[in-house]
């Protein structure tokens, strides 16, 4: 079974960032809506999938956000692959969560963006 990487798919951002994903990353993952992926199957919830994106290998922890991102790219079979690497450097690696929830926050405001897009805030703690 090949890894599977699950994005939003009610979110306009992120389903134009998948097809540049599947047009422009040559890979063996499949890239799927986390609407249309069987979530158990792949040990995922609704919650992870709405926090951000997941890769999934069978028998491995999934992984999340920008170390998802990273992770398809270093399983691709082209010059994108170097661009994985570098994302898991040291330096590059503090910052990527953060640039991350950056645009996570405001994808609904980038080109392609729709007021679906929209994350709603965590809830707050007492």
């Amino acid at each position: 079974m090949p890894a599977t990487f699950v994005y939003d798919g009610d979110c306009a951002f992120c389903t134009r960032c998948a097809e540049f994903l599947r047009r422009r990353v040559p890979t063996d993952a499949e890239i799927v809506p986390w609407q249309r992926a069987d979530l158990p199957a792949l040990g995922l919830t609704r919650e992870r999938c709405v926090e951000a994106v997941q890769y999934v290998v069978p028998g491995r922890p999934a992984l999340a956000g920008p170390d998802a991102i990273a992770a398809l790219l270093r399983a691709s079979r082209s010059a994108w692959r170097p661009v994985g690497g570098a994302l898991g450097l040291p330096g590059l690696g503090a910052v990527s969560w953060p640039v991350y929830r950056l645009i996570a926050r405001h994808r609904h405001r980038l080109p392609g963006g729709t007021a679906a897009c929209a994350v709603p805030p965590p809830p707050s703690r007492p």
